[in-house]
Parts: structure tokens; sequence; C-alpha cells
């Protein structure tokens, strides 16, 4: 439980489990099993390239929230970015899912960027507030 009480490592596990669900997507959108994109709501694509450079992109963004988890303070741009990454990517899966195809997967995607985007957004808030608190008892010793 002590992870869950400091706001750093919340933070960072935070970052780990977003890691993690970007290289599953990854891996998932380089191997993609026809029958399981069918049950996904997708069709079949015969063409390989943009879903597998697609995969390739989940997983580097995998090693840039793992380097963000690793030390919050030194990469905190890459903190800010994965806000930024993640409120795109919610954008763009609601705007894709109303404008041009209702595909059900799309629509649960949107929300659990939309859901991980503010759960990084919210701990780094608290992150900040814990660490100008304790920058602030430590100037008053």
């Amino acid at each position: 439980m002590e992870i869950i009480k400091s706001p750093r490592r919340r933070l960072s596990l935070i970052l780990i489990l977003v890691a993690i669900h970007s290289f599953c997507v990854g891996i998932g959108l380089i191997i993609r099993p026809d029958e399981l994109m069918q049950l996904f709501g997708f069709g079949i694509c015969y063409e390989r390239f943009f879903p597998t450079q697609g995969g390739v992109f989940h997983i580097v963004m995998a090693v840039g929230y793992l380097m963000a988890a690793y030390n919050v303070d030194q990469y905190r741009c890459l903190v800010i970015f994965s806000i930024i990454v993640k409120i795109m990517a919610t954008v763009f899966l609601f705007t894709y899912f109303i404008a041009v195809e209702q595909i059900w997967l799309v629509l649960v995607s949107g929300f659990s960027d939309g859901i991980m985007g503010i759960a990084i957004y919210v701990a780094l808030l608290l992150y900040l507030k814990y660490q100008k608190k304790s920058e602030h008892i430590k100037n008053q010793i």
C-alpha cells in the first residue's frame, strides 16, 4: 500500500499501467488475428503495413511512458506529453466513431484513453501539490 500513498509512486504506477496497455495494444496491432479483429468490430484488412506501423507507434509510446514513470522529475515533460497524447487520442477516437464508423471498440478506446489521460493529470496535480507542500515545510525548517 505504500506505493499508493506516495504521490510520486502513484504517478509512476499509473504511467507504468498506461505503458503496459500501450504495449499490449501495439502487439495486438502487429499480430492482428483476423478472428479477434472481427470480434472487436473491424473488417478483414489484408494490408499489413499501416496496422503494423500503428503497433510499433504504440510500443514506442510505451517506452516514453516508462521513461516518464522511471523519473517523473527528470522527465516531467514526458508526463505532460503523455497527457497531451491521451487527450489527442480521445478526441481522434470519438471523432472517428461519430463521423466515420461506429465500431464499439473505437468508442471504448476513446473512453479508456480519456480515463488514462485524466488519471495521469490528476496524479500529476497531486504530486505537484505534495512536492510544493514538502518544499514549503523544508524551507521553514
